[in-house]
């Protein structure tokens, strides 16, 4: 089962608040139990989820225990094994993501088995450490609405990170793609390929009832302008939960809010889309687990670095 682990560093929270809540402490992680493993962290990668959870906007699912650790995407080595793990062994070098409250940005994490893959040879720690939450969602947005070649996927906000990840995603299975973004002049929509792209204030009437799949990953979607995008029997998918839209899944059926799920299988289809060349996610910014909390206040706060990922490498 491996050496035990001792005090590790950590960046974690005493209670919901803004990124001044941070800090970097020492941390001794609890034994792995039935189904678990401890992973000696390479390298790991910043979500909005991050500063969401940690400002108290989902704490009726996080709860009130702290200390809190703080991230979920991670790459790295596993140097401990819990009963009931059979897939992995230690030594090996894997990705995926911790849950809620366990916290990836730490020298050693623990890890459900299940939420990790084998990292491919030719994936390097950074790039697998980029792929967990927003490949899964765009990944599974896709399988959902059931896009295959010359369907058709509208992208608000295809420059963000599960946007990008879709627009590259949809490509590879033939679909046609387009979307709106909030710089129609950045550089970065020429590697995209996208058919069409217009700004945030998406006129409805260019695209009349036109995608199998209106994927909002930006949250500023209105809902008539949605409804008017998509085609008969097209699917709409929202990754920014709000109160206000429950009452669109109330009366509409074809919009759904959208997550994520850790799965195994997702992430090796993942890590051979990376790897074929057809999924390349852009890293912005890279910094020690000493760095990390200005970098991800910054991040948070002033949204930048932009065009590309926070990894952070312990």
């Amino acid at each position: 089962m491996g050496a035990g682990v001792d005090a590790v560093r950590r960046i974690e929270y005493d209670r919901y608040g803004d990124p001044s809540r941070l800090r970097l402490g020492d941390f001794t992680p609890r034994a792995p139990r039935r189904g678990e493993v401890h992973v000696r962290v390479a390298a790991a990668a910043a979500n909005a989820m991050d500063w969401k959870i940690r400002s108290g906007k989902m704490k009726w699912v996080t709860g009130r225990r702290f200390p809190r650790g703080v991230g979920h995407d991670l790459s790295g080595t596993i140097v401990q094994v819990g009963s009931g793990v059979r897939d992995f062994a230690v030594g090996e070098a894997v990705f995926g993501a911790v849950g809620m409250g366990a916290g990836a940005f730490a020298e050693v994490a623990v890890v459900r088995a299940k939420n990790l893959a084998c990292k491919p040879d030719g994936l390097s720690f950074e790039q697998a450490a980029a792929l967990p939450v927003v490949g899964l969602t765009a990944l599974q947005a896709l399988n959902r609405a059931q896009i295959e070649a010359g369907g058709r996927v509208f992208v608000n906000g295809a420059l963000g990170g599960v946007g990008q990840a879709t627009v590259q995603l949809a490509r590879a299975r033939g679909a046609f793609v387009s979307g709106s973004v909030r710089d129609v002049t950045s550089p970065a929509l020429a590697t995209l390929g996208m058919e069409t792209v217009v700004g945030f204030d998406v006129d409805p009437a260019l695209f009349d009832r036109e995608f199998d799949l209106v994927l909002d990953t930006a949250g500023t979607l209105p809902i008539a302008t949605t409804l008017q995008l998509l085609a008969p029997g097209g699917r709409a998918l929202d990754i920014v939960p709000a109160a206000a839209k429950v009452a669109w899944v109330l009366r509409h059926r074809r919009y759904r809010p959208h997550m994520g799920n850790l799965n195994r299988r997702d992430l090796d289809v993942l890590a051979q889309h990376v790897t074929s060349g057809a999924l390349a996610l852009p890293i912005a910014r890279t910094v020690t687990l000493q760095d990390a909390i200005p970098a991800l206040s910054e991040l948070e706060l002033d949204g930048t670095p932009k065009g590309g990922k926070l990894v952070i490498t312990p």
